[in-house]
């Protein structure tokens, strides 16, 4: 089955509307998997109001010192590359929230003085709701570290279903880690010289990232032609454009999905998805090509 990712490269564009819409019209005909991986801010389930059932709490390893063991050589400040250590005369200063959870302290410690325990960052949170299967990741305020949250919650996906991916808007480690891996990504952006900036950003991820992509382009009757000018030029395809809706944008506000109140709607993302999946099946059937 396909893993679709809706990214951005800014914030505020209507990347999650986007997920949601093409989600919950997917689900009328087929099993459904949404993982809404922006888990510093997921805001999904207030579209989609799945029923959670599971609670499971995330963490990353961090290092205890055992000072019975340590000398104070200094060898775990050494070899982390994040300064999460600070090793003094007669003290070890751990960093948690610098921490990446590599091991590597631990490893090299001559003296075997460091041991590993989990400190959680996160939570993810499961449920489901007609034929959507719903998973998010919730980060602890304050956390630095959303990556292994995100991976976490990818690891939910059953890969026998259609699998949507909310990821977390711009171009940094959060939103990589949510769409590397992915069949295609949808990239919703707006007709502004910020839109354009931050598309031209997210394009060229996803591009040193081998993944096929699209635009879509909200507010389209707001800005100028710029967008549409780039994507020709990089035959980018765009798959739909949505006008700017004072009465769209009030649903959004409202946590109702555009979908059920327009019905001229479903017929836009019902061609959005075909033509994704028509470039997913060329995007395959070349490979293969240029595999022979």
């Amino acid at each position: 089955m396909m893993n679709l990712a809706i990214a951005s490269g800014k914030g505020g564009t209507g990347k999650t509307t986007v997920a949601v819409n093409l989600a919950l019209l997917l689900s009328q005909d087929e099993q459904v998997e949404f993982l809404d991986c922006d888990v510093e801010e997921p805001n999904a389930h207030l579209f989609i109001k799945p029923k959670f059932e599971s609670v499971k709490e995330v963490g990353i390893p961090n290092p205890v010192i055992d000072f019975n063991r340590c000398d104070f050589c200094g060898r775990c400040a050494e070899v982390c590359a994040f300064n999460a250590l600070a090793v003094f005369q007669e003290h070890v200063m751990v960093l948690p929230e610098l921490c990446h959870g590599c091991g590597s302290c631990a490893y090299f410690c001559p003296q075997k003085a460091i041991s590993e325990h989990d400190r959680t960052i996160g939570v993810i949170e499961s449920g489901s709701v007609n034929r959507i299967d719903f998973v998010h990741g919730c980060l602890n305020p304050g956390e630095a570290m959303s990556p292994p949250l995100i991976d976490a919650v990818k690891k939910m996906a059953s890969r026998d279903k259609m699998t949507v991916i909310d990821s977390p808007p711009g171009t940094s480690c959060p939103a990589i880690s949510a769409i590397k891996g992915s069949d295609f990504c949808i990239l919703v952006t707006e007709p502004t010289s910020f839109g354009l900036n931050d598309l031209d950003l997210v394009y060229q991820t996803v591009t040193r990232l081998g993944l096929p992509s699209g635009v879509v382009i909200n507010r389209c009757d707001i800005g100028d032609g710029r967008v549409e000018e780039y994507c020709r030029k990089n035959n980018l395809p765009v798959l739909l454009k949505v006008p700017f809706d004072r009465k769209v944008a009030g649903l959004c506000a409202c946590g109702e999905p555009v979908i059920f109140k327009f019905p001229a709607w479903q017929k836009n993302f019902k061609q959005l998805y075909d033509q994704v999946r028509i470039l997913v099946e060329g995007a395959v059937y070349n490979e293969k090509n240029d595999s022979y």
